[in-house]
């Protein structure tokens, strides 16, 4: 399994579905977690290489691949169900409110995709990079302390806690609320997986509900299977990663994910999905970038799997 990022919190419900031997139950002899990263292949190259069976990404990734490059690739399940993008600023400095409030300033955006998203959102809100300036940065928030940049892209589950941590009066400004409604950590596999091992995909997702069933329910454990297992040459903050647990679950957790279960999509959001894709520059239809009937399989044979 190809990880969008490094081991961190963001796959605790990963981290619990190898620990406690939920992908064991399901079947599978052995599991590899493949951390990702600023420099890593992307969850696409992977799955499409057959190095990986699947990779966490997000439909704004997954999307132009299929479109660009007919990748035979579908994603059959999305762990938040709200993306996580949002620009920081802060209040000491300069904060902003609004995607209007960022004309004119420099906004700090990291090369690649997420160039791509940002400009989405400014598409979206009748915007364009013209009306402000785009400052190539890496993925340290601390820029936006300085001075160098007024706001800085950045996931609402990381960049704000590590500033307030710091001392300092985190702003944001959400993509999902803001004319982006895509989710994101997707689960993309390969359309002739679906077609060839249709019962180990919902084997995986089996143990991938249950693993996240723990992970909501118990956000100090999960920082711990972070800070003092998987992730523990990253050296990260066991306050920190609890902070950012508990801030992950409204974006994982909804009031849709409580009545259908965990990684279900309604027609509302996959539609919202699809015109957030248009905006970006991507147009595609929904059977084309899903196939969520295995996942509707799966609380169907198990329903006490939708609890969750």
């Amino acid at each position: 399994m190809q990880l969008s990022w490094i081991k961190n919190i963001e796959f605790a419900g990963e981290f619990f579905a190898d620990s406690k031997g939920y992908y064991t139950e399901a079947g599978f002899t052995k599991v590899d977690l493949l951390a990702g990263g600023a420099a890593g292949t992307s969850a696409e190259a992977l799955v499409l290489s057959k190095k990986a069976l699947v990779g966490l990404s997000s439909p704004a990734v997954t999307a132009p691949a299929i479109v660009n490059e007919s990748a035979p690739l579908k994603i059959i399940g999305s762990t938040y169900q709200k993306n996580p993008f949002c620009i920081v600023s802060i209040k000491e400095k300069t904060p902003m409110t609004s995607v209007a409030d960022m004309k004119g300033k420099k906004i700090g955006v990291q090369t690649g995709g997420n160039e791509t998203i940002f400009e989405g959102l400014l598409k979206a809100n009748g915007m364009s990079t013209s009306d402000l300036t785009v400052v190539p940065v890496q993925y340290d928030p601390m820029v936006v302390t300085t001075g160098d940049v007024d706001g800085f892209m950045a996931y609402l589950t990381n960049e704000p806690i590590l500033l307030a941590s710091r001392g300092f009066t985190p702003v944001t400004i959400a993509f999902a609320d803001n004319g982006l409604p895509l989710t994101a950590e997707t689960f993309t596999v390969l359309q002739e997986t679906i077609d060839t091992q249709r019962d180990l995909l919902k084997a995986f997702l089996k143990a991938e509900i249950r693993g996240w069933t723990d992970a909501v329910a118990d956000p100090a454990a999960s920082a711990a299977l972070a800070v003092n297992t998987y992730g523990k040459d990253q050296k990260l903050d066991l306050k920190e990663q609890t902070e950012e647990a508990t801030k992950q679950n409204d974006l994982i957790v909804s009031a849709d994910t409580r009545k259908n279960g965990l990684f279900t999509m309604t027609q509302e959001l996959v539609d919202g999905g699809i015109k957030a894709l248009a905006a970006i520059g991507v147009t595609i239809t929904a059977a084309q970038l899903y196939d969520l009937s295995l996942l509707d399989e799966v609380y169907r044979e198990n329903p006490d799997l939708r609890s969750a």
